[in-house]
């Protein structure tokens, strides 16, 4: 769920690859650097692995993988950011957390039909912000069904 000031909204930047990204500010937990996984076995290729954070076994998903972009073996540059989404918490790998932005909700814009095979869409919108396309992510069709889930 997204929440919004007005029709202002607070949302964390993140790069995946060579694309933008944004979620809402209210679904970040915390961000932290990359720390080695421990692999699951039989977990979706999406699935990095698992880590203790404070006591708690979080589950790390490489969001490049999700999203179908090309991957890299995760390096100290990278990042985790770790969010909550329901009831789940889980990790995102990104490559980088670029800024916290309050962007003016009537300048998204819908994505366009692209003709896929009618499931959720992992994109809640785009923002045109000084040249660059800032695609808004939605975590509840980012993230695996429970039943999917590792």
């Amino acid at each position: 769920m997204l929440i919004s000031k007005g029709d202002r909204r607070e949302l964390v930047g993140f790069r995946v690859g060579e694309q933008a990204f944004c979620i809402d500010i209210t679904s970040v937990l915390e961000i932290r650097g990359w720390t080695p996984t421990t692999p699951l076995p039989r977990a979706p290729d999406y699935m990095k692995g698992v880590v203790n954070l404070r006591g708690v076994v979080l589950p790390i998903i490489d969001l490049a993988a999700r999203l179908g972009l090309p991957t890299k073996e995760p390096s100290a540059r990278h990042a985790i950011m770790v969010v909550k989404c329901g009831s789940r918490t889980v990790g995102l790998l990104v490559e980088a957390v670029s800024d916290i932005v309050e962007l003016d909700d009537g300048m998204r814009q819908q994505t366009p039909d692209m003709g896929d095979d009618g499931g959720p869409g992992v994109i809640a919108g785009i923002f045109a912000v000084d040249g660059e396309m800032i695609s808004l992510l939605d975590l509840n069709n980012v993230l695996p069904p429970l039943a999917e889930a590792a």
